[in-house]
């Protein structure tokens, strides 16, 4: 069985943990010959209720957050991903992990990349980690990275250019 990896799914927050994890998704692009897709999920901002109508989300502040996302992400693109490299942006609104799931379903994802943020104690029962939840309910391997990364010297990499 020879392993074979078309698509890889790397889902930015914009942090220089998901950052570090498209750098790291570039070297199985390279080695595979695959394309790199990547992700951001906008949260609806729903807003306290009114009591007569519940709580609400104001659309056009929804809209212009998919217009900014999709410019840095494409900004993102232009400026990490090697011109010989096939990519995609998906900008996707709702709940990171969920949309993150559905999509490596629909563009049938071969790996997730996955950055996690380190989060203990009292911020992780708060907020769960979206790599966790990924990790569990993905289509696909996930691929999970975690700060330091081993085996990868980005100080070195940045200095050759």
């Amino acid at each position: 069985m020879k392993l074979s990896i078309k698509k890889i799914l790397v889902p930015i927050d914009f942090s220089d943990y998901s950052k570090n994890a498209l750098k790291y998704a570039l070297e199985f692009s390279r080695y595979f010959g695959a394309e790199i897709i990547l992700i951001y999920v906008v949260e609806p901002i729903v807003y306290p209720p009114d009591f007569s109508m519940g709580q609400i989300a104001i659309p056009t502040i929804d809209i212009e957050l998919d217009k900014r996302a999709k410019e840095e992400l494409e900004k993102l693109s232009k400026n990490e991903l090697y011109p010989d490299i096939k990519s995609q942006v998906v900008i996707k609104t709702g709940k990171p992990f969920v949309e993150i799931i559905q999509t490596a379903s629909e563009l049938d994802v071969d790996l997730i990349i996955i950055a996690t943020h380190g989060h203990s104690g009292v911020e992780h029962i708060l907020f769960g980690s979206t790599a966790e939840k990924v990790v569990r309910k993905a289509p696909c391997p996930v691929l999970t990275l975690r700060e330091p990364l081993k085996g990868f010297n980005y100080k070195e990499e940045l200095k050759k250019g």
